[in-house]
């Protein structure tokens, strides 16, 4: 048996002519769905999760905005791109259906040239979505890879990822570029994936030999995720490598000094530092916040980047809510 695999599309019109028209135009590429009312639509659509959804405004009972502000409500629903297909010209016409949630408008009598092109493009826009999202997902997961060598929690990377973001908008950085260091502060111990198990988990100290292995993991997370020319994964590039560097230039890998460390890096390092301190783990109590809080002071100029010290102290109460949302829960 062979399988069809074109795109799901549901129609919804009250007119069976409409849909009639509708799927000559549409049958040869997409496998179609039909519903003449607003609740059917629903059933459907939360049944069925169509690739695309075209919807006609004016119906009984249940308009298109109503139909497509339920579409929205419901998480299973909700990412399904809607285009309203309507009689309805004005701009207030289409103002309403943008607010209701529609991602297109196209007025009645269709032409399929129209209709044909319309779908293509927000399919396509769907499976660049999509494709950012599995990319992400596989970052994320990797990071959380990482914690399972470690004495370290999924909850730590949760929480100093999120640190890392409240850090870039107070630095003055665009809400993008906070989502995109969100998003690759995970990777940043990906690299311990290669240290040996006895020295990672090793509860005293490290001798001369094994800091010598240990100072490796930068290096080796760079190269597990390669060198990218832009976006997440060059970030993530950046932050595995350089998390470990020192302002004063005594860090590791390569002793980078100053703002010859990557912004990306001088960032996740306070992160990941406040966190490990004011976190419990097997080997070592929790310091309180303002112990720690002392401590990235102290280390201000040494450390840390001078300049984000008193960014991340004046964000305090924020990154306090992240710390009290994620909690460790270590019994």
């Amino acid at each position: 048996m062979i399988m069809d695999t074109r795109p799901v599309l549901l129609l919804v019109d009250d007119e069976p002519l409409n849909l009639q028209v509708l799927r000559q135009i549409l049958q040869d590429e997409y496998r179609l769905l039909f519903a003449k009312d607003g609740l059917k639509a629903l059933e459907l659509a939360a049944k069925e999760i169509p690739a695309l959804i075209l919807l006609d405004v004016m119906m009984p009972n249940m308009s298109g905005h109503e139909v497509c502000r339920r579409l929205k409500q419901n998480p299973e629903t909700m990412r399904i791109p809607v285009i309203f297909v309507t009689a309805l010209a004005e701009d207030v016409d289409e103002a309403q259906g943008f607010n209701a949630g529609a991602v297109d408008y196209i007025t009645k009598p269709v032409s399929p040239l129209v209709v044909r092109a319309r779908i293509k493009t927000h399919l396509t826009l769907v499976s660049v979505d999509e494709l950012k999202e599995t990319r992400l997902q596989i970052v994320q997961r990797l990071g959380m890879a990482a914690e399972y060598k470690d004495n370290e929690t999924g909850r730590h990377v949760i929480r100093m990822s999120h640190y890392s973001r409240i850090i870039a908008l107070g630095a003055g950085f665009s809400a993008n570029y906070a989502d995109e260091i969100l998003n690759a502060a995970p990777m940043h111990d990906i690299g311990k994936i290669g240290v040996p198990d006895h020295i990672l988990k090793k509860p005293g100290k490290f001798t001369p030999e094994e800091w010598d292995i240990m100072r490796r993991h930068p290096q080796i997370g760079a190269d597990i995720i390669g060198h990218h020319p832009a976006g997440l994964l060059r970030m993530a590039h950046l932050v595995a490598l350089t998390h470990h560097e020192k302002w004063n230039g005594t860090g590791y890998p390569y002793q980078l000094e100053g703002e010859d460390i990557p912004i990306e890096g001088r960032i996740v390092a306070i992160a990941d530092v406040f966190d490990a301190l004011t976190s419990e783990r097997p080997y070592k109590k929790a310091w309180s916040v303002d112990d720690a809080v002392q401590h990235l002071k102290d280390e201000s100029g040494q450390h840390f980047d001078p300049h984000l010290i008193p960014v991340f102290i004046d964000h305090l109460d924020e990154i306090l809510q992240i710390k009290e949302r994620w909690p460790e829960n270590i019994k």
